[in-house]
């Protein structure tokens, strides 16, 4: 059986104008560690007005973007940890 030991909270804020989506991720580790990024979306005049996707593709490509990061980290701290190069983390 697995038991919750530990949540983290993911912020996600947003800036736009008619054309452009800008997304600021964080997440504040429970060692109180901050992992910031962002992500950003335009749009094509030709395209429709619909600030939602913007949102999604800004927002998905912040969290890609903090996905990796905390990868990154968990796999620099492996090595530590081992003493030892380790091989890299993929998706």
């Amino acid at each position: 059986m697995m038991h919750t030991t530990t949540g983290w909270h993911v912020e996600l804020e947003f800036m736009e104008d008619d054309q452009h989506t800008r997304a600021a991720a964080m997440v504040r580790l429970p060692d109180g560690t901050e992992v910031r990024a962002h992500g950003h979306a335009n749009r094509h005049r030709s395209d429709a007005n619909q600030p939602r996707v913007g949102e999604e593709i800004a927002g998905a490509r912040a969290l890609n973007e903090l996905a990796m990061q905390l990868l990154t980290k968990a796999h620099e701290e492996i090595d530590q940890a081992s003493g030892r190069t380790s091989h890299p983390i993929h998706v």
